[in-house]
């Protein structure tokens, strides 16, 4: 376990994650705006340190030693009540179920590793935000519809497509008029986000509905939409995908 001195006027951030190469620990350590609190991969420790300390922020692996991150963030509710820091999930695990365990747990944000730390600071600093309390609540909502229907048409999660997929759909709900300008707007703006290109983004889309349809899951989509769209002889484009998810998230507000 370390602990740093706490940097007056500086966003305090607690680390549960490995100590040696750590980008993101590099990142805090280096930046005017963030100050490195405290360290541990033990999640015993973790679980000691973050009442005492009371960062802003606790950047957190799921697979910590000792306990995991799901039971250091259940133990910390119990313990801090209204001083729980903001707690982003930054992790090597990318199925659906851990996305919603920490959703519905209080969590912030996931992020699925590589993460750039430069784009963890940026939703940092989107979290401190005003009325950023509200947003957190409409993004844990959506993003969980959004798995379920994934779930349930049979995209998985582990695979690349799903997660541009699920970008796609929250902008389109943001801004409904992108769903006209998707390979001039859409693709390039995902292929930004993930730091890929819009090709990529394009052909791991198409390939996560080819596994959903292969499947037999897509046919799915006429039961949570309530009207024959599709048969077992066709599959959406994505763009047909994103609108018809995004439209359904719109219409149940």
């Amino acid at each position: 376990m370390e602990k740093t001195n706490l940097n007056k006027g500086k966003i305090r951030v607690y680390v549960a994650d490995k100590v040696d190469d750590n980008p993101i620990v590099t990142h805090i350590r280096k930046s005017e705006k963030f100050s490195l609190v405290g360290l541990s991969q033990n999640g015993e420790d973790v679980l000691k340190d973050v009442p005492l300390l009371k960062p802003d922020f606790l950047i957190m692996e799921v697979m910590l030693t000792g306990i995991d991150g799901f039971v250091v963030l259940e133990q910390l509710k119990e313990k801090m009540n209204d001083e729980m820091p903001k707690i982003i999930f930054v992790t090597n695990l990318s199925h659906s179920g851990f996305v919603t365990k920490a959703i519905n747990e209080g969590a912030s944000y996931f992020m699925v590793k590589p993460v750039k730390p430069e784009i963890l600071e940026e939703r940092m600093i989107d979290l401190l935000q005003p009325s950023v309390g509200t947003t957190i609540k409409v993004n844990k909502q959506l993003d969980e519809k959004i798995s379920n229907i994934f779930i349930s048409i049979g995209i998985p999660a582990h695979i690349k497509g799903y997660q541009f997929l699920r970008e796609a759909v929250k902008l389109a709900v943001e801004k409904p008029e992108i769903i006209g300008s998707i390979t001039k707007q859409l693709y390039p703006t995902i292929a930004e986000r993930f730091e890929t290109s819009s090709s990529k983004v394009e052909r791991g889309m198409r390939h996560a509905i080819e596994v959903a349809w292969n499947r037999g899951k897509i046919e799915n989509i006429n039961t949570l939409f309530g009207l024959k769209i599709y048969n077992s002889n066709e599959k959406p484009t994505n763009g047909e995908l994103i609108a018809l998810i995004a439209d359904k998230m719109i219409m149940e507000g």
